[in-house]
């Protein structure tokens, strides 16, 4: 494979700041992502955001049998062409990976490997973890680059700062292992901010079989007005709060941040069966 820097330098990129882009070429770092990923000789591992394929170059190199890259830029796609050429297992797919149906792609076990653009991360996650919701065997793992507020999100346990309903949600369907930080000078430009690999494992079934949409509605009440107690903020469900946290054995006084995934889990159990009289499907 020709030379990273010759690619880019022939093909005349840079990165776009409106496509969240920031390359990473330190081949060490790449290297050191893919490893983190697992063994790859098995299944497709699929890259968003590959850009020049700085990434794509380690996962091939570290053996990935089959890598299906999903880039919008069309400018980084004469650059990704060569790369597919001379490896023989690397697909290039011009796509928005907001609008394509990712749990389709290549065949099983997949898994997703990615230095994330930043302005749609969490839009990204939240529809990968909505895949597993439907299908707990969709993804093998998910090893995925956020900035490190992001990373935080995902990870956080009750009454910590970062604590919302992105932890609840992430929790509820995969053990979330942050594994590194990359500071913002290995990246061309720089960004801002640190940024932070993190693997997503996704669980065999999540904590508790209640609805996606039940659980999305608790934790929005609840984190919408996360310093009052849950008698007050979960009144914007409808009907009384006491009886829904009687039923959840969750305490009136509770505030949001103080409840671990499981405790929410009980109150959208809670909250569906009063609105249908039966346990929810999973919806």
């Amino acid at each position: 494979m020709p030379p990273l820097r010759e690619v880019i330098a022939r093909h005349g990129l840079s990165a776009r700041r409106g496509l969240g882009q920031h390359f990473l070429l330190d081949s060490n770092l790449t290297a050191r992502i893919a490893r983190a990923a697992g063994d790859l000789s098995r299944g497709t591992t699929i890259e968003i955001g590959p850009g020049p394929g700085g990434l794509t170059r380690a996962l091939l190199e570290t053996g990935a049998a089959r890598v299906i890259a999903v880039e919008k830029d069309r400018r980084c796609l004469g650059a990704l062409a060569e790369l597919a050429a001379a490896s023989g297992r690397l697909e290039v797919m011009e796509a928005d990976a907001l609008e394509i149906e990712t749990a389709q792609l290549g065949e099983a076990p997949r898994r997703i490997v990615a230095n994330l653009p930043y302005n749609i991360s969490t839009p990204l996650l939240l529809r990968w973890l909505r895949d597993l919701f439907e299908a707990p065997e969709t993804y093998h793992s998910l090893t995925l680059m956020f900035q490190k507020e992001v990373a935080q999100r995902l990870s956080a346990a009750p009454r910590e700062r970062a604590y919302g309903r992105l932890a609840v949600i992430t929790q509820w369907l995969c053990e979330v292992e942050p594994l590194f930080d990359i500071r913002p000078q290995a990246f061309t430009p720089p960004p801002k901010v640190t940024s932070t690999l993190v693997a997503l494992r996704p669980r065999a079934e999540p904590l508790h079989a209640v609805s996606w949409a039940a659980l999305e509605r608790v934790t929005a009440a609840a984190f919408g007005q996360r310093r009052k107690m849950l008698r007050q903020s979960l009144k914007s469900l409808g009907g009384d709060p006491a009886a829904l946290l009687a039923a959840a054995a969750v305490a009136e006084t509770c505030r949001a941040e103080e409840l671990s995934p499981s405790a929410f889990c009980a109150l959208a159990q809670a909250l569906a069966e009063r609105e249908s009289g039966e346990s929810p499907a999973r919806t």
